[in-house]
């Protein structure tokens, strides 16, 4: 369903501010139906953080969110998936901070005021123009604690994945060399925080029965991971570009649906189970 964004009233004009770099700290592992799930301890930080440059994060502050209906479930794990996710929106030419700021907004709005929602359902955005945005409340508080907020973008997985929605449509197209920069960067930096291989980046149709990411970027995956891996391995970081995910923790990778019209802008496959509700 098209929801386009106007501007809210009583939203004041404010000033850049300096976006948030995330600091890394290795915290949890969660084995999800492994048996060792155990705590990583932290002596490992500093290499932790030198796997990749610390992507440059705006805050739900500096786009203007809006307060959540109740705060974010923090979980007190790490994410087992790192999901790529498309938005289903217009290839927009647009590639300024203020229009990645009013993306955002858009996608709040509707995750609230149309899907019922608490707030935003994905807990990082990406613009076209490249632009790394925090989106669902308490999000950055938790990557930088090693822990995790529940949120709503993959269906009965939410608990163990952190999701990253990426500006565009991408069935036939491909996404902008910045918007694919910062994800790779935004990738490896959540890698070395929970020291999770690169296996574990995913995409939301590995999950659930959807187009979401788009043929494109979906086919751009093993790319991804082995641009990330390369990343992590020159920092040190090796297992985590050749590790597999065990058996009982793989996707269960689902029928892709036979596209038949355009997806509606915004709705890009199940994202909330019945008992995630």
């Amino acid at each position: 369903m098209n929801h386009p964004h106007t501007p809210r009233s009583g939203r004041e004009h404010r000033a850049p501010v300096t976006p948030f770099a995330t600091t890394r700290r290795r915290a949890l592992l969660l084995g999800g139906a492994l048996a060792a799930g155990a705590l990583v301890g932290t002596t490992g930080g500093a290499s932790a953080a030198s796997a990749s440059a610390r992507p440059w994060v705006y805050t739900r502050e500096h786009w203007l969110a809006r307060p959540p209906v109740q705060p974010a479930q923090i979980l007190r794990h790490a994410p087992s998936y790192i999901v790529v996710h498309h938005t289903a929106s217009e290839n927009s030419t647009d590639h300024s901070r203020a229009h990645a700021f009013d993306l955002s907004r858009t996608i709040q709005d509707l995750h609230m005021d149309t899907n019922g929602w608490d707030d935003t359902g994905q807990q990082l955005t990406i613009s076209r123009g490249g632009h790394i945005m925090e989106g669902r409340n308490e999000s950055l508080n938790a990557i930088d604690q090693g822990m995790h907020v529940m949120g709503a973008h993959t269906a009965s997985y939410n608990d163990v994945a952190v999701g990253i929605e990426n500006e565009g449509t991408y069935i036939t197209e491909e996404p902008t060399a910045a918007l694919w920069d910062s994800l790779v960067e935004t990738c490896a930096w959540l890698c070395a925080t929970y020291a999770l291989p690169v296996a574990a980046i995913t995409g939301h149709r590995d999950f659930n029965a959807t187009i979401c990411p788009g043929d494109r970027l979906y086919a751009m995956l093993p790319q991804l991971r082995e641009e990330v891996g390369a990343r992590l391995a020159a920092a040190g970081r090796e297992r985590l570009s050749t590790r597999a995910l065990p058996a009982p923790q793989r996707p269960p990778y689902p029928q892709v649906p036979t596209l038949r019209s355009a997806p509606a802008p915004f709705h890009h496959g199940p994202a909330l189970s019945p008992d995630e509700r």
